[in-house]
């Protein structure tokens, strides 16, 4: 599994995988609140990401992974860690997706420790947040496999699939996995 950057040239094959997730992912979608609004189109998304990136408050990856018959690794999620603040906070809030039919195989996981192993190692952040519906079973066995601590309910947090709704929200701190997230996830799963 390889977390590569979004790009432009991604476009065809993002939006099929989106296309073929659209029930999968509907639930979860964040929308615009805004009297008509919309969200944007993958060119403006990714100048967003870009943008956001560049500014470090942002750090948009896809999901990648090896797939026989494939030259390059193909698109099976997107992750991005969000949020970022620097100064005496040093922390960020992460949110991915998965394609269904990869669902299930550690992919969400995997992504989310090295995402976390990044932005700690590397980066020097201290505090990793994850917020979910609480309904979102498979996601909150996600943070449950990787150890993230419950830190409480937030009430009509986010807006998500066209209204105001509540999530669980999750935490990590840099103190928790010293050596790594990653390892202590692989360490886990089963030989």
């Amino acid at each position: 599994m390889v977390l590569r950057p979004i790009r432009y040239r991604d476009k065809k094959e993002w939006t099929q995988v989106r296309a073929r997730n659209s029930q999968w992912l509907a639930p979860w979608e964040a929308s615009n609140p805004a009297p008509g609004g919309g969200l944007p189109d993958y060119r403006h998304m990714v100048r967003s990401l870009n943008i956001q990136a560049a500014q470090a408050t942002a750090l948009p990856f896809l999901i990648t992974e090896h797939t026989p018959g494939f030259r390059s690794p193909v698109i099976v999620g997107q992750l991005t860690v969000s949020s970022i603040v620097w100064g005496s906070a040093l922390t960020a809030t992460l949110g991915y997706w998965v394609d269904q039919a990869r669902a299930g195989h550690g992919i969400a996981p995997t992504a989310v420790a090295m995402a976390t192993d990044h932005c700690f190692r590397t980066l020097g952040l201290h505090r990793m947040e994850i917020n979910i519906r609480p309904e979102n079973s498979p996601s909150l066995r996600v943070v449950e496999k990787l150890g993230f601590r419950d830190e409480g309910y937030r009430p009509r947090f986010l807006h998500i699939n066209g209204e105001w709704a509540d999530h669980r929200t999750f935490a990590l701190t840099s103190e928790e996995v010293p050596e790594g997230l990653l390892p202590r996830w692989l360490a886990s799963r089963p030989s």
